[in-house]
């Protein structure tokens, strides 16, 4: 089994755990396990009564896919009042399930992460994965970072066929910086590093004392409009600390362009090192 390695980035992003259809919509503080694989089914045009078929093995299609988040950055709770259908005749207001109309505006608070960067780590079958990956390419229905209204930013899909996820994402993948456009190395010199959460399907054997044990009710029983359900699963967090090479040269301020200094010895912004690591996968 390989992996293939996901930005998840954007403006903003919500992962509803526990609301659907409710006055307060919540959002997760990290990508779910069922916000991905409903992202996963539309792009390859699954409906949601069929999304979570199973395969002509028996198999259901996405069943076998694990998730590692790694936390670039966590972003900022946003709260959005939200009106639907304010000062419209009754028969264009929403509609009920029963096919009615409600006659007056549908309240709602939704809540979003605002300006978070995740990079996940999608184990599978390796037939599984070329599926979900040209899929994700030329998708049916475009991918969004949990509700519609979020369209995430490129480089999207970083990397396919990676035999060692957990050694890319601590080692190669560029890391993004903290919400304060910067990060405070706990060590100074060639030694920098800087703490980043992860969030694991399967405790890691570098896992240190202080792993968080979680509980997640996001694994998808049922995409069917009205009755959705999911069950339980078990998440471990962990802090791990990485080079703070993985860091935009700049650490994100504004670049000078030294003349005197070839192009190619020049720092490079963090958008540029992710195009060149997407790429390098491309030439691969």
């Amino acid at each position: 089994m390989s992996a293939l390695l996901l930005r998840l980035a954007g403006p903003l992003q919500s992962w509803g755990e526990r609301s659907a259809f409710t006055a307060v919509r919540d959002t997760a503080a990290f990508p779910t396990r069922s916000g991905l694989i409903g992202m996963f089914a539309a792009a390859e045009g699954r409906s949601r009564l069929h999304a979570l078929a199973a395969d002509e093995a028996g198999r259901e299609v996405y069943a076998d896919l694990g998730f590692t988040v790694r936390v670039d950055r966590p972003g900022t709770l946003l709260s959005d009042f939200h009106t639907v259908g304010g000062g419209l005749p009754d028969q264009l207001t929403a509609a009920t399930s029963g096919g009615k109309h409600k006659g007056d505006a549908v309240i709602t608070r939704r809540h979003y992460l605002a300006d978070a960067v995740f990079v996940v780590a999608v184990t599978g079958p390796d037939d599984t994965l070329d599926r979900i990956a040209a899929a994700l390419r030329q998708p049916h229905w475009a991918p969004y970072l949990g509700r519609r209204s979020c369209p995430p930013d490129e480089p999207f899909l970083l990397r396919t066929c990676v035999q060692d996820p957990a050694a890319e994402l601590r080692e190669h993948v560029p890391l993004s910086p903290g919400d304060d456009h910067g990060r405070s190395p706990d060590r100074t010199g060639a030694d920098r590093t800087v703490p980043v959460t992860f969030y694991w399907e399967r405790l890691p054997t570098t896992a240190a004392e202080d792993t968080v044990v979680l509980s997640a009710n996001d694994t998808p029983v049922s995409f069917a409009q009205h009755h959705r359900s999911h069950r339980k699963r078990t998440l471990y967090r962990t802090v791990e600390h990485l080079s703070a090479t993985l860091l935009p040269q700049e650490n994100g301020r504004q670049r000078t362009q030294n003349t005197d200094v070839p192009h190619e010895d020049q720092p490079r912004t963090l958008r540029q090192r992710l195009m060149d690591y997407a790429t390098e996968d491309t030439a691969a």
